[in-house]
């Protein structure tokens, strides 16, 4: 038997210990978290705060019980306090208090991310959340549900940001959204894209403060108020949203480490350690849009780096594709998709592209559920290759993104899309399709 470790619980972990479990009899598998649950759906935790899902129940999608049946020995409410990498053995703390040990002949490290926590005088206030796990999302929303929680700032203007300013709004609460950057979402989106966004944000009654700085908390014992580097503002409840970073507290001074502290895999999720393996949002990925190792925490990541490191611990070498980044978002009825490379994104990385953005109709004129769709798709200018698309509609543009996916990994040109088959039906679009048609517009 081999001794497989897993410390982390959640996504990625969860898809290490399934593919170990279901396909490799010879494994004595070993979990361990410091949480009380496991498989919590994050990316749900507005829907529910918001009151657009019935209740939370749902958002878990595994329990323990699942894992032991299948002979997985699982610890939760338990530390791991530190690892011993020369002898192999984890050290545990349990929630009474009782210490113990785990030696291991593989180790997978799935301990995620970390909220990212400003460092601003006030901090410690009560009243103060962020978001990231299920107590999270319950704390925000019992303080919700209280009648003197008026005004309510979320900071950070990213995916989790706008989503739960979304949801406070929805529950009746004035909403200040404040980010450092000029707009929303412009790690994933063009401005083409997210000026119409902010504009949906603003048509909804969120106050937008982008360009602020937040510099300040004040109160007694509970928030009052938010000094930002041009003005102060009165809030009952403040949401920190500033996004994450990769928890890698317990290999940091093993382990080599990505530039932003993730730690550095290859393409079977091996560290510089030949025995250990960290996966999700702890570790790094390989970027097809990039051609490069970069930094992508999304929980559809998290799953498949868990599923490589499991078959590699199990003795079928497999590589890892790569992955695109894909994505989406909705708020308030408008869809927002992308994947690869936005412009910007780009530029940041010192890729020269060119793109091409198209405007129409979802179907012909003369149908009556109809909304307009915004494409644009990203290529690179020596190799045409292309590296990134986004979609905007009120309409369910989702699946379109998935070919695009497959065309950034393929390394397919735009080129090659223009004169591509797509079929034709009034009830589903346009017979000059917005994808043949950007192409076709391509320098």
């Amino acid at each position: 038997m081999t001794k497989t470790v897993i410390v982390g619980t959640n996504h990625a972990g969860i898809a290490a210990a399934n593919t170990l479990l279901d396909n490799f009899p010879d494994q004595e598998v070993v979990m361990i978290d410091r949480n009380n649950n496991l498989s919590y759906l994050g990316c749900g935790t507005a829907l529910w705060v918001g009151r657009q899902i019935d209740s939370y129940e749902g958002l878990f999608y595994t329990k323990r019980e699942d894992f032991e049946s299948k002979g997985a020995r699982i610890s939760m409410e338990t530390t791991v306090d530190r690892i011993d990498y020369d002898k192999k053995e984890v050290h545990c703390v349990a929630k009474s208090g009782e210490t113990f040990v785990e030696d291991y002949d593989k180790l997978i490290l799935a301990t995620g991310s970390v909220p990212i926590s400003p460092e601003v005088p006030g901090r410690d206030l009560e009243n103060i959340h962020f978001l990231k796990r299920f107590q999270d999302g319950k704390a925000v929303d019992e303080i919700l549900s209280a009648d003197n929680i008026q005004n309510v700032a979320v900071i950070g203007a990213g995916y989790i940001g706008v989503e739960i300013a979304e949801a406070a709004k929805r529950r009746g609460k004035n909403v200040l959204l404040f980010d450092a950057m000029k707009r929303s979402l412009p790690s994933y989106y063009d401005k083409w894209f997210t000026d119409d966004m902010d504009t949906i944000l603003s048509e909804h009654g969120i106050d937008l403060h982008f360009g602020e700085l937040a510099k300040e908390y004040k109160g007694e014992v509970k928030v009052e108020s938010i000094v930002t580097d041009k003005g102060e503002y009165s809030v009952d409840l403040v949401i920190n949203a500033i996004g994450f970073l990769p928890n890698n507290e317990l290999g940091k001074d093993h382990l080599e480490l990505f530039k932003n502290g993730a730690y550095l895999v290859d393409l079977h999720q091996q560290t510089s350690d030949p025995n250990v393996y960290a996966v999700g949002d702890c570790a790094t990925i390989y970027s097809n849009a990039l051609q490069d190792t970069t930094y992508i925490a999304l929980a559809t990541n998290a799953v498949r780096s868990g599923i490589v490191a499991g078959y590699n611990v199990g003795g079928v070498a497999l590589e890892s594709t790569g992955v695109q980044g894909s994505n989406g978002i909705s708020i308030f009825g408008l869809h927002m998709v992308s994947t690869g490379l936005s412009v910007e994104a780009a530029a940041k990385n010192g890729i020269a592209v060119k793109y091409t953005d198209f405007e129409d109709l979802q179907r012909p004129g003369f149908m009556k559920q109809n909304a307009k769709v915004k494409i644009r798709i990203v290529y690179e200018e020596s190799s045409r290759r292309v590296v990134g698309a986004q979609l905007s509609s009120t309409e369910d543009i989702s699946g379109v993104i998935h070919m695009f996916s497959l065309a950034i990994e393929e390394q397919v040109t735009i080129d090659k899309l223009k004169l591509l088959d797509i079929f034709f039906l009034p009830h589903f679009n346009q017979p000059y399709n917005y994808i043949t048609m950007a192409a076709l517009s391509a320098e």
